[in-house]
Formats: C-alpha cells, structure tokens, sequence
C-alpha cells in the first residue's frame, strides 16, 4: 500500500524559506511513471499545483512561482521535498504531496493528508 506523509513547521516567519519533505512508503520514488508532485490550498481558494519531480528527477514548476520553488529527492530516504522561499501571508495554505500517474498531470491516485502551514510574524 502505498502511502505519503508530509512533514514540516506549521509557522514560518515572512521572508523566510519554507521547507517540506514528503515520506513515500510502499514504492519506490524511483518507480516508473511516478510523477510526485506538490500542490497547495489556500483559504477560500482552489487546489493549486505547484511543482513535481519525476522518477528519474526530472522537475517541472509553476510558472506563476518558479522563481521561488525548489523540489529534489532524496533516494536513500525514499522521500521529496519542497523549498518556497521568500514566503509571504499569502503563501498560508495547507500543503500537499501527492502522486502522479501521467506525465501530463492529473492523474493523482495516492495523497497524503495534508499540512498546514501558516506564514505571519
């Protein structure tokens, strides 16, 4: 059975660089076609996709939030993790890692449960 779990602060300060690690169990993350993404949702707002690393380590991002993402992996421990820096209140939202089956996004069939993280001073 496959499962994720994300792991990070609940409170990071504005300005500051967020950082996320989600725990893969059950399959590899080198596993073919698993496209391990990040996605968030913030209050009164709609699921945001942020960034996903492939299985050979490939990363693709948003567009909107390039200039400030980072995803990498960490084989040996099985998990992947997301930077945001720079963050600001707007960045408050509760944070998810999720699989992908499909490189052309979409196909999300495992999630973890979410976390929240809230940016103020």
């Amino acid at each position: 059975q496959v499962q994720l779990q994300e792991s990070g602060p609940g409170l990071v300060k504005p300005s500051q660089t967020l950082s996320l690690t989600c725990s893969v169990s059950g399959v590899s993350i080198t596993a073919s076609a698993s496209y391990w993404t990040w996605l968030r949702q913030s209050p009164g707002k709609g699921l945001e996709w942020l960034a996903v690393i492939d299985y050979i380590d490939v990363t693709y991002y948003s567009p909107s939030l390039r200039s400030r993402t980072s995803v990498s992996r960490d084989t040996s421990k099985n998990h992947f993790t997301l930077q945001l820096s720079s963050v600001t209140p707007e960045d408050t939202a509760v944070y998810y890692c999720a699989r992908d089956r499909s490189h052309r996004g979409g196909f999300y069939d495992v999630w973890g449960q979410g976390t929240q993280v809230t940016v103020s001073s």
